[in-house]
């Protein structure tokens, strides 16, 4: 029923985040994902549904029915998501330099010292042939 996504272009809303993020935890059903977001947005849902349509029609979820229901099931991971979020973001807001958004997190105060250490750790462990 769904397409193959493209995963490295994949910007979600806000929305479609919190959808996203109750998927990842297991399969669900509109009134699933309903009742999981209420007291965070409290949407009705025919706003859950067309949503999730509109991710199937992406390619980042999938439905299947299960007697009058669809169950809806991520097709992508939130490593993927984040991955071509944070890509988007260091294009449009850095001109694609990683260095730039990181120098800017530190500038900002956004990361504390042991946050550094964590990401020197994450560095010295990271494959030698990436960029």
């Amino acid at each position: 029923m769904a397409r193959e996504p493209h995963t490295d272009d994949i910007a979600l809303s806000e929305l479609q985040l919190d959808v996203m993020r109750v998927l990842w935890r297991g399969e669900a059903s509109v009134a699933d994902v309903a009742a999981a977001l209420v007291t965070s947005r409290g949407l009705a849902h025919t706003t859950i549904a067309t949503v999730l349509t509109r991710l199937a029609k992406r390619g980042l979820v999938d439905a299947n029915r299960d007697g009058r229901q669809l169950i809806y099931r991520a097709l992508v991971d939130e490593s993927q998501v984040r991955r071509s979020m944070v890509g988007d973001l260091i294009q449009s807001l850095f001109r694609g330099d990683p260095k730039a958004l990181l120098a800017h997190l530190v500038s900002e105060k956004e990361v504390a010292p042991g946050d550094l250490e964590r990401v020197q750790a994450l560095l010295a462990k990271a494959p030698k042939d990436r960029p």
